[in-house]
């Protein structure tokens, strides 16, 4: 049983990326949602089958002690429903960080559950293009390009995630059909970012990207030398294929920065801070922003720690800081690339979080879920993962692969 529920809990994390492109409605939900009761409905038996449940780390009693916070503020909630919509959502997606921690067991499946998150990444990124290249899209002649179902600023937080997971896999996967998944995901990802116009998006890219170029000539001049010519030939190919609209959008960054009002996010955030002062020690609930700020019902807090002020008050930051400190700790407790790959996705995320809300999101929770056994198996074997993550046979050999895809 316990097979089955290491098989689905793949499943659930290759659905991740691209889940609200596939919506079966009411009661089932999208894919994830799916693939995430059925795993659970494998993972409950398997472990009273075993007998035995390994014991929780920190994170994981934080977590649970995060969710129960918010559970509680259904007693004194102002909008009794969102609450208890957010109390279900919540439960769907901390669940991954348990989930996680008691079915992955060593180094490889660390690798195999990255792998299918590139996987996802993939398919949402060929989503994003189909998109693009659709005749609907074309006769609206938008700007902003996403996969079906998709808001296109979580569409370019997703890929962004993906960049440093993709770049550890190039380096050490030691078969040719594993290492070019993971090649040809880095330029076709960018390509969907820029298609997205997601200004946010693009900056966490650029950060994602930074990271990369440090994993991708990691020990390997050549490759870093073949990846230097090879950007000016990548940088035309996109400079041809997206909208020179699309472009035009992402280059108002400078001037939102300096003096915009950050695409009306400013004017949500201050609203959202006179409702924290009402509130300022429990909050008014789960799910209440919109509500306790008085905003759109089709807005949302646009800043992650924001909306857990305003929903839980210090309380609720207090145990989110303290994850994302663990978070940390665990990805420092790595080492090499491995490390690198996890510094630099947990940063995307960060960044992310400060102009999205992010902490109701199955990826904010995989990733955690990720960097927490990374750490543990880092503590436990550490050289099964240096030798799991290690780099293998130079990359300037698949240098012309990564043009070739774009």
């Amino acid at each position: 049983m316990r097979r089955v529920a290491w098989r689905l809990l793949v499943l659930f994390a290759f659905t991740i990326p691209w889940e609200y492109s596939l919506n079966l409605g009411a009661p089932l939900g999208n894919v994830a949602r799916i693939a995430g009761l059925l795993l659970l409905l494998a993972a409950v038996p398997a472990v009273l089958q075993a007998g035995r449940m390994r014991l929780p780390g920190a994170l994981g009693w934080v977590v649970l002690v995060f969710y129960l916070f918010f559970c509680c503020t259904y007693f004194w909630t102002i909008d009794p429903a969102a609450t208890l919509e957010k109390m279900r959502g919540y439960f769907q997606e901390m669940m991954i960080v348990w989930l996680v921690w008691e079915f992955a067991e060593s180094s490889g499946d660390l690798r195999t559950l990255l792998r299918a998150y590139v996987a996802g990444s993939w398919v949402l990124a060929a989503l994003t293009v189909a998109n693009f290249s659709s005749a609907a899209a074309i006769a609206a002649s938008q700007i902003r390009f996403a996969a079906y179902g998709q808001d296109p600023n979580d569409v370019a937080r997703f890929l962004d995630l993906g960049f440093p997971l993709a770049a550890l896999l190039v380096n050490s996967e030691r078969r040719w059909p594993g290492r070019l998944l993971a090649l040809g995901y880095l330029p076709l990802g960018l390509f969907s970012v820029l298609l997205t116009a997601s200004r946010s998006g693009f900056l966490a890219a650029v950060m994602a990207f930074t990271g990369c170029s440090f994993l991708l000539a990691r020990g390997h001049a050549k490759s870093a030398l073949a990846w230097i010519l090879a950007l000016p030939a990548i940088a035309a190919a996109l400079w041809f294929m997206v909208p020179s609209d699309t472009l035009a959008r992402l280059a108002t960054i400078p001037q939102q920065l300096a003096g915009g009002d950050l695409n009306q996010r400013l004017n949500i955030w201050s609203a959202g801070w006179r409702a924290f002062v009402q509130a300022p020690l429990l909050g008014t609930g789960a799910g209440t922003f919109v509500s306790a700020a008085g905003t759109s019902s089709l807005d949302t807090a646009h800043n992650t720690a924001l909306a857990i002020l305003v929903g839980g008050g210090l309380c609720a930051l207090f145990l989110a800081a303290a994850i994302v400190a663990l978070v940390a700790r665990a990805a420092l407790q790595t080492q090499g690339a491995l490390r690198l790959a996890l510094v630099t996705a947990l940063l995307v995320w960060i960044v992310t979080s400060l102009v999205l809300t992010v902490e109701e999101s199955r990826t904010t929770w995989l990733l955690f879920a990720l960097i927490a056994l990374a750490g543990r198996v880092a503590a436990e074997d550490p050289e099964a993962l240096a030798e799991c993550f290690s780099s293998s046979v130079p990359l300037h050999e698949l240098a012309a692969a990564a043009t070739a895809v774009v």
